[in-house]
């Protein structure tokens, strides 16, 4: 698996080399085309705007397991209200444990920690985080109740119906297809109660309201066992900002220490079948709440911990004497996001023909947006509008690119953000998404343009810069409202103009993370639940981010004819 992942890699950066080759190739043969070797100045630079055809697409249920991330928690912006929950797999680290002797759970605690930064150190030496993964309204973080249940639910890995191999796609709407829904009875089977050491009596208390505090803390975890010179609790370790839950321990001696030499612990298929994980129910508190991106992955501590003690191998000194030790159950590969909408702004599907005078686009189970280039066709040339552009720019012989009559500098698509509505209800401009997806539908990939953008590829608010631009803001002020978003196509119109590519339609979605879509990094894209189109997906970034915007489209009124939708292209050319 590890030399396919590397090969793949590999493979995929010699494909990026490539294109910048033919690029490169295809730049010098339109330059010698359009340049006079003897005058270099013989050319004008110049460009037109192009119409664009865009309009709302409406999404049905989308495939919200196996998205490497996980959401959970309460989103409001101007569509209305989100909510995020999710179901779990777990996986245990051992198998067939032998827990020792007469052992019993002193504690249960499970930890969803947050996307995090190290910023400093406080004045013990203690170090300091920001986080960047908590979405809420205001200055601060707004709590939200948390409810954890026993999940009754046999979450599959593979599809039944399906071809060989074919994994299970689980939807947001609590579905597995469009006739079998998962019941809200199976996900909340037994609620596990919420616990707290209390420090003064040292016994652990039933805490009754599961709210769970939000914040850039990180955890100091200490060893009660341990004392110092000064009869304190010695420091165990550090754990950075997250959700850190003690749970009740009877339930879990019960489930899972009494089972010791059991089948149900000897293998992953019979305990996936015995105990079939978690689910995480989000809800508001005093109407409100934050919404949270979860870093689940085992690598990043995301678990559920027993601690254990047992007698001593040896009880010749102190028949009383325990040893303590751990049981780890990792969060397993398949995790499933639920989302439920509560919209007080209506998306529709629009005109795909006519395309729209304003474009809906809401992350999750919302909405994006088809993009047509030079659609439709031109009754005064008697031929498709795309023909006529691509005469207007080469030559052809029986359809194939010879020579070219100019040369694309730079093509963009530019939209603008409709304010109107946006203030009329009252948006956040924080609630903006900086960073739009343009990708290729009908191959459900990203343009040629984006795997040629060589910009930052390590902090997602600064990757493929070029091609998709980010947000611009009123003063260029992060927290100022948004005015239009500028994203580069120019090689895809060369490729469309001199490499014969098909004029396919192009999908605009909002994106939590632009590297998140690259198909050699991670599956970019999820399916749809549709009954007529059973192809149909969605970019997984724009699944994992509950932001939304309005933006114009082409059939605006003539009042807004300024911000309509157009895509711009630069060129030169001969002036002999």
């Amino acid at each position: 698996m590890k030399k396919n992942k590397i090969a793949l890699q590999i493979l995929s950066f010699g494909l990026i080399v490539s294109s910048f080759i033919a690029c490169d190739d295809d730049f010098a043969t339109l330059e010698s085309d359009l340049l006079n070797s003897d005058v270099a100045t013989n050319f004008d630079i110049d460009s037109n705007q192009y119409d664009v055809i865009a309009y709302t697409k409406a999404l049905n249920p989308v495939q919200t397991n196996q998205l490497g991330l996980t959401t959970l928690g309460i989103y409001d912006d101007a569509y209305g209200r989100t909510t995020s929950s999710f179901v779990t797999q777990l996986t245990p680290t051992t198998f067939n444990p032998s827990f020792g002797e007469d052992a019993k759970v002193d504690s249960v605690v499970v930890t969803l920690p947050f996307y995090s930064t190290i910023t400093g150190a406080d004045d013990d030496g203690n170090p300091t985080y920001s986080i960047d993964s908590v979405l809420s309204k205001g200055e601060g973080y707004n709590n939200i109740k948390l409810s954890i249940f026993e999940n009754k639910y046999f979450i599959r890995d593979f599809d039944p119906s399906g071809g060989f191999n074919e994994g299970q796609a689980y939807y947001s709407d609590q579905s597995v297809s469009s006739s079998e829904t998962i019941s809200t009875t199976a996900l909340e089977g037994e609620e596990l109660t919420f616990v707290k050491f209390d420090e003064e009596t040292g016994s652990i208390m039933t805490v009754v309201d599961n709210e769970i505090d939000i914040n850039e803390n990180g955890y100091r975890l200490m060893d009660v066992n341990e004392l110092d010179e000064n009869g304190d609790k010695t420091l165990l370790s550090t754990q950075a900002p997250g959700i850190r839950i003690m749970l009740e321990p009877s339930f879990w001696e019960e489930k899972i220490l009494d089972k010791e030499g059991d089948a149900v612990l000897s293998n992953l298929n019979n305990f996936s079948e015995y105990f079939r994980g978690l689910y995480f129910k989000a809800e508001a508190i005093n109407d409100d709440g934050s919404y949270l991106i979860l870093n689940t992955s085992t690598a990043n501590n995301a678990n559920l911990t027993i601690y254990y003690s047992k007698l001593t191998a040896s009880t010749d000194d102190d028949p009383e004497l325990r040893d303590s030790s751990t049981f780890v159950l990792n969060f397993g590969a398949n995790k499933i996001n639920f989302l439920e909408n509560d919209f007080t702004l209506p998306v529709n599907d629009g005109d795909s023909d006519l395309g729209d005078d304003r474009l809906y686009l809401k992350g999750g189970e919302g909405a994006i947006a088809g993009i047509k280039l030079f659609d439709g066709f031109n009754t005064e040339a008697g031929m498709s509008n795309f023909d006529v552009f691509r005469n207007d720019f080469v030559n052809l012989e029986n359809d194939k690119y010879v020579s070219s009559k100019r040369l694309v500098n730079e093509a963009n698509l530019v939209f603008y953000v409709d304010r109107d509505q946006l203030d009329l209800l009252n948006e956040d401009p924080e609630n903006e998404p900086n960073r739009l997806y343009l990708y290729d539908v009908s191959n459900k990939s990203p343009l040629i343009d984006y795997f040629l953008d060589a910009t930052n590829s390590n902090l997602p608010s600064f990757s493929k810069v070029r091609h998709l631009g980010p947000l611009e803001r009123v003063d260029d002020e992060p927290s100022n409202k948004g005015v239009k978003y500028k994203l580069k196509i120019t090689e895809h119109i060369n490729n469309l103009l001199i490499r014969d590519s098909t004029n396919v339609e192009l999908g605009l979605a909002v994106s939590l993370n632009v590297n998140i879509e690259d198909p050699s990094v991670s599956f970019s894209q999820s399916k749809e639940l549709s009954d007529d189109d059973l192809d149909a997906t969605v970019p997984i970034g724009s699944i994992l981010t509950p932001r939304g915007t309005i933006l114009y489209g082409n059939n605006t009124s003539e009042t807004n004819e300024d911000k309509r939708v157009y895509l711009e292209i630069f060129y030169t050319e001969p002036n002999y």
